[in-house]
């Protein structure tokens, strides 16, 4: 929404405005406003504690919008029935950061996500140009499926238990991984088969609940005749991990974190339904959605557009992907250092190179055409010794550009 990397709006965790380092930045749905946009925003597109902030404005910029809508569902107020791994931890630690989930007979309309489609296909009516006369940016922040993994039973019915099968950590996976790379979280490693099955069955379930009200909005957009107009970003802010390197949930700098979803549909492209390879950044929509909507982005984006991509799927527009996170190794491991330590991950269409603290806790590098599930750490390997070091350069630049 900045257009700026972490280092430089200053947020490395949960916690934090940018605004505090950047009072004046324009934001991209700013930008938009600025070129006589009516921009709103439904749920959540910064920061929200889930679930305890569902139906505030969370950790909103109030100056990015000129509607906000804070939807909240049944899945607020039915905490006390909620399955949790830690259902003795106090009740700020139990559900958020923690595996817990429910099965709920209620329509899906009465969920916080239901309600935020409900409200997303009122205001496409609303904000419809032929009754404003002006464009409009409308964000829906989507609260499935995170944590706790709450939808209604019918969609835990698609996903029986007993067709599930769980990724299961190898013995040996992580003797050749450095702590830092550890975002382990209490009693995770823990779980039996069972509770594995029935935590992913509920993951699945909220997806397909959050699936299913995408929909509505889109048939919506398609029934108001505003199909052929309007620019779709489809977007997560993260990956996920169901188990792989013993790790579930999200916050690291494996591929299961880093990885995420990315469509755009544009009206004017006639590329529909084409995959694009080539490395990309969540700090790249920015310039890009400027371009294709030919407005001016503001000058201190750090992105670049995606535009060569969507006109030509084989194209690239930089050579990798950087990712950023702080190492939470010391959570679950308190040998490892008490100190901040930066972990910095540089992603090509291969292979992944990743340093911390500067390669001082240790650093990684796998090869993604003979290893796609990352068992293998090549960093200090010498027969990969020059593809380090061309890693290490691109990182080295990629940092340089998020300074």
């Amino acid at each position: 929404m900045t257009g700026l990397y972490p280092d430089q709006t200053g947020i490395l965790s949960n916690r934090g405005h940018f605004r505090t380092k950047h009072p004046n930045i324009v934001t991209m749905s700013q930008m938009f406003r600025n070129h006589g946009y009516i921009a709103a925003r439904i749920g959540k597109i910064y920061h929200y504690g889930v679930p305890y902030q569902i139906g505030t404005d969370g950790e909103d910029d109030l100056a990015s919008w000129d509607i906000r809508v804070n939807p909240r569902g049944i899945d607020r107020e039915i905490h006390d029935q909620i399955h949790s791994i830690r259902p003795d931890a106090p009740i700020e630690s139990r559900f958020g950061g923690t595996l817990s989930w429910l099965s709920v007979p209620d329509d899906s309309e009465q969920h916080t996500d239901g309600q935020g489609a409900t409200a997303a296909i009122r205001l496409l009516n609303e904000l419809h140009p032929d009754k404003t006369g002006q464009p409009f940016f409308l964000a829906l922040g989507f609260y499935r499926p995170h944590t706790p993994y709450v939808a209604p039973s019918k969609f835990f019915d698609w996903y029986p238990r007993t067709s599930i099968e769980p990724v299961l950590e190898k013995p040996d996976d992580r003797e050749d991984i450095p702590m830092a790379a550890w975002y382990d979280r209490p009693r995770q490693r823990e779980l039996d088969l069972p509770t594995r099955k029935e935590i992913i069955q509920a993951y699945y379930a909220s997806i397909s609940l959050m699936d299913e009200q995408l929909g509505r909005v889109i048939d919506a957009l398609e029934e108001k005749n505003l199909a052929d107009n309007t620019i779709i970003v489809f977007i997560s802010d993260h990956g996920y991990h169901l188990g792989a390197h013993g790790l579930w949930q999200k916050g690291d700098l494996f591929e299961g974190s880093c990885h995420v979803p990315l469509i755009i549909v544009d009206p004017a492209s006639n590329k529909v339904g084409q995959v694009a390879s080539s490395p990309v950044e969540l700090i790249d929509l920015y310039p890009t959605l400027a371009e294709l909507c030919q407005v001016s982005a503001a000058d201190h984006v750090k992105g670049v557009s995606l535009g060569p991509m969507l006109d030509n799927p084989d194209a690239s527009v930089k050579p990798a992907a950087l990712s950023v996170s702080v190492s939470r190794a010391r959570q679950m491991h308190k040998t490892f250092t008490d100190k901040p330590v930066m972990g910095y991950s540089i992603r090509t269409p291969r292979y992944r190179y990743t340093q911390w603290g500067g390669g001082e806790y240790g650093h990684e590098l796998y090869d993604y055409d003979s290893d796609p599930n990352e068992y293998t750490n090549l960093a200090d390997d010498p027969a990969h010794e020059r593809t380090l070091g061309r890693m290490q350069a691109l990182l080295a630049d990629a940092i340089d550009r998020a300074k």
